[in-house]
C-alpha cells in the first residue's frame, strides 16, 4: 500500500495517459450534436468552455480514484445517516454561459431534487486540461472537490468565484484528509472496511 500511495502522488500526468484532446472554435450547436451522438454512454467525457471542447477518455487509474472517493463518501454517509443520491457524470450545461461539464462523480444530499448537484468531484489525473473550476463557476454548483497527486482540495462557490476551504460545507464533519489516506488500498471493499474501522476511533 505504501508503493500504491507513492504512485498516486508521483504518477505520470501527461495528457496522453487519459487520452485527452481539445478542439477549438467549436460552436454550441456542434457541442450539442456531439453530446447527442455520444448518447448516454459515460465516456468519452465532454467539457465545453467558450468554444473549446475537451474530449477525455479516462484511464483505468483515473476511474479507480474517482470511484474509491465516491464509495468512501457513501460509506461515511451511510454510517452517519446522511441521505444522499449519486448522479455520476450528470451533464451540466448552460448555453448562455457557453459552458458544459460532466463530473467524475456528483451528489445531491437530502430529499430535494435540485437542478444542480450539491457536490461535484473531479479527479485531475492529467495536466493540461481545461480548468474545471472555470467551467463550474457559472453553472451553480456550490462545492467542488478536486483530487490531484493524492490530495483532495475543497472549493466553495461564493458569488461567481470558487474559494479554497479547509473542509467541506455540505459534509462539514467528513475528514477528507483521512479519507484520502485509504485510496491506496488494492480493492474498494478493503478501502471501505479500513475507513470504517478508522472512523470508529475518529471524531471527524
Amino acid at each position: 500500500m505504501v508503493a500504491r500511495a507513492e504512485t498516486l502522488r508521483t504518477h505520470d500526468d501527461d495528457p496522453s495517459v487519459d487520452h485527452m484532446v481539445q478542439l477549438h472554435d467549436v460552436s454550441w450547436e456542434d457541442y450539442e450534436r456531439i453530446l447527442a451522438i455520444r448518447g448516454d454512454r459515460s465516456a468519452p467525457r465532454l467539457t465545453y468552455l467558450e468554444g473549446t471542447l475537451e474530449i477525455l477518455s479516462p484511464s483505468r487509474d483515473h476511474g479507480g480514484v474517482k470511484s474509491f472517493i465516491g464509495r468512501l463518501l457513501e460509506a461515511w454517509c451511510l454510517d452517519r445517516g446522511v441521505e444522499f443520491t449519486p448522479y455520476g457524470a450528470w451533464t451540466l450545461k448552460e448555453q448562455r454561459e457557453e459552458r458544459g461539464v460532466e463530473p467524475d462523480e456528483c451528489y445531491v444530499f437530502g430529499l430535494e431534487k435540485p437542478e444542480r448537484p450539491h457536490l461535484a468531484i473531479e479527479v485531475e489525473w492529467t495536466r493540461g486540461g481545461l480548468s474545471k473550476l472555470e467551467v463550474y463557476r457559472k453553472l451553480g454548483v456550490g462545492e467542488v472537490w478536486r483530487w490531484r497527486k493524492g490530495v483532495i482540495s475543497v472549493h466553495l462557490l461564493r458569488g461567481d468565484q470558487y474559494h479554497p476551504a479547509v473542509r467541506s460545507e455540505v459534509l462539514p464533519d467528513l475528514d477528507l484528509e483521512l479519507l484520502a489516506t485509504f485510496l491506496d488500498r488494492p480493492t474498494a471493499s478493503q478501502a471501505i472496511r479500513d475507513f470504517r474501522a478508522a472512523l470508529g476511533g475518529h471524531s471527524g
